[in-house]
């Protein structure tokens, strides 16, 4: 319970720098919730793998501000940033000995079936089970979301580019797991988030 409590303060101090990501971390963390229980961990295990969903993008806090909130394309410097998050993530969290296991699976989080990710190029069943599903629902989060330089994909077209991805960004295992978890997602999930954002923005309003 405390180390829940732990993980939304360090949550809410990224959001604080980047209001465009507010609940994004939330979102990745119940979609990975979702999945692994579909896959059948349960326990320790289910619980160590939706903590590191909720604090996946830590490490952005030590991203330039300028660069974190940049709504134009990335330059290539810019970019080279915004990927050392997960080794800013991972000297975060690793400064607790109880939160290594979360530490290793924020730190690969960004890696690719095909070994073609970052930071370490990781490969196949390499890459912790962990990081593969926040793989997944973390690129599922970003393309069902409007962006300033686009806006959000249907579930649909977001399914179809995952299918496309199968064996190269992502765990051929998840994605199938995932198909059997979609059409629930593409029909509560909207109004799951919509129920939140009312009550976030309620929450702001009486803080105000």
């Amino acid at each position: 319970m405390v180390y829940h409590d732990i993980i939304e303060c360090l949550v809410a101090a990224l959001e604080a720098r980047d209001p465009y990501t507010r609940g994004h971390s939330e979102r990745v963390a119940d979609m990975t919730l979702d999945l692994a229980r579909r896959i059948g961990l349960k326990g320790a295990e289910l619980e160590a793998v939706h903590i590191a969903a909720h604090v996946h993008d830590i490490g952005k806090i030590g991203v330039p501000d300028k660069i974190l909130s940049k709504q134009d394309k990335l330059l290539p410097h810019e970019r080279d940033a915004i990927q050392r998050h997960p080794k800013i993530g991972y000297r975060i969290l690793a400064k607790s000995k109880k939160l290594k296991r979360i530490a290793l699976m924020t730190l690969h989080h960004h890696e690719r079936w095909d070994g073609n990710g970052y930071p370490s190029g990781l490969k196949g069943e390499a890459i912790p089970l962990g990081s593969r599903i926040i793989a997944l629902c973390d690129a599922v989060d970003a393309m069902t979301s409007d962006r300033p330089y686009r806006q959000a994909l249907s579930w649909q077209e977001c399914w179809d580019e995952v299918v496309s991805c199968k064996a190269l960004q992502f765990d051929p295992v998840l994605v199938e797991a995932a198909e059997g978890l979609w059409h629930m997602w593409e029909i509560k999930w909207p109004k799951r988030q919509a129920k939140k954002l009312k009550l976030l923005q309620s929450k702001e309003a009486f803080e105000i």
